[in-house]
């Protein structure tokens, strides 16, 4: 696809750059941060850095291509856009944004229960070829019309999470009114006043809010109200009783998000999953646990042609996605780098974010002398 590239931004660093400096820093804290101390989001950053490629210059070769196939859907890039609960408190419009770039582009959107936008938008801006993350409900009947509106929608993948049993410790985030309930206080809104193009599309689209949960919340709730609700409807502990009934009644293709135990994989190939996301959470759900890397280096081996399996988690760049794809995964997803993006740019982020990371990965494919992304783990350095 054709797209003017903005060069005062060639990187993903560039664009966090940018996006600290257009929305209020209670939006940016809730993106860039992690729980308790932050520990597992640098653990994340650094391991996945030590992974070291290996080119091999002397030889034939015909270029490089990125296309890649996951559950026998082809896609041009090696990676998507992970799911992110309220996007649009970070950018207004941002999982819109992110839907029209993914389906542009011809990459997988994840959208999550709690973000910013229904299912039957997302499906809409991409013609039914996105993913849907569900957030577990309390009560079967929540979870069973939630899968109904999924597949009436057209999507053929349903991802589910493990790595939520209890929400994370996030400092930054009690402090600056965002835990649940939500409590707005003075401080941001002078945060507010000093970002005034957020401010401006804020109002433009409106106060963001769960857009897939409308349907299910008493009209006229508070914020206080939400909090009660949200507790009411969603048991984030996954057991293997819900996944045998969501298997049951979806289906298409189910992975499990949030993996992060040779356990868990195995308990995924018995109950029947077709794929797996190797996943920390961005380090945002247990600060003690190990990075998705290292997890990955020991699961792909032994059951990479059991369950495909795919990371998140730590991956910020076109090399960052190349170590990953070495290292054993299939595919990859990123979600605080496309964020940053649209944060920085807005309606242009999602493109940008997309064209730097396959500009990245293109170069490192074509330093290696590889043409096939299958082909990276033969370039990893032992």
């Amino acid at each position: 696809m054709n797209y003017k590239f903005i060069s005062q931004y060639p990187s993903i660093a560039d664009l966090k750059i940018k996006a600290r400096k257009k929305i209020p820093r209670f939006a940016f804290e809730y993106l860039n941060g992690g729980c308790n101390d932050d520990v597992n989001i640098k653990r994340n950053n650094d391991e996945i850095r030590n992974v070291q490629l290996r080119p091999e210059y002397i030889k034939k070769f015909n270029g490089s291509s990125l296309k890649t196939s996951v559950f026998g859907i082809e896609y041009d890039f090696p990676f998507g856009i992970a799911p992110i609960g309220l996007q649009g408190l970070m950018w207004p419009n941002s999982p819109e944004i992110l839907a029209k770039s993914a389906f542009k582009n011809n990459i997988p959107f994840i959208l999550s229960t709690v973000s910013t936008s229904s299912i039957e938008r997302i499906s809409e801006i991409t013609e039914g070829k996105f993913w849907f993350q569900l957030y577990h409900p309390a009560e079967d009947k929540l979870t069973n019309d939630l899968i109904i509106r999924t597949h009436d929608s057209g999507c053929k993948v349903l991802v589910i999470l493990c790595d939520v049993p209890t929400f994370g410790y996030r400092p930054k985030d009690i402090k600056n009114g965002l835990s649940m309930p939500p409590k707005m206080n003075l401080n941001n809104f002078f945060q507010i006043f000093s970002k005034p193009h957020w401010a401006v599309e804020t109002i433009k689209y409106g106060q963001p809010s769960f857009e897939t949960l409308k349907p299910y919340m008493p009209k006229g709730l508070n914020l206080k109200q939400l909090g009660g609700f949200m507790n009411q409807t969603f048991d984030g502990r996954l057991n293997e009783k819900k996944i045998k009934k969501i298997r049951d009644n979806w289906k298409g293709k189910l992975v499990l998000k949030g993996v992060s135990s040779e356990f868990d994989v195995k308990q995924s190939i018995r109950l029947g999953i077709d794929g797996i996301i190797i996943s920390n959470h961005g380090g945002r759900q247990l600060d003690a646990g190990p990075s998705s890397i290292k997890v990955l280096e020991k699961i792909a081996p032994k059951y990479g042609d059991k369950i495909e399996i795919m990371m998140d988690s730590g991956i910020r760049s076109g090399a960052d996605i190349s170590r990953t794809l070495a290292t054993g995964a299939k595919f990859t997803f990123l979600g605080r780098s496309f964020m940053y993006g649209v944060c920085a740019l807005g309606k242009k982020g999602g493109d940008q974010t997309i064209h730097i990371l396959k500009t990245e990965l293109n170069q490192i494919m074509e330093q290696l002398c590889c043409e096939k992304i299958s082909d990276l783990p033969f370039h990893i350095l032992d």
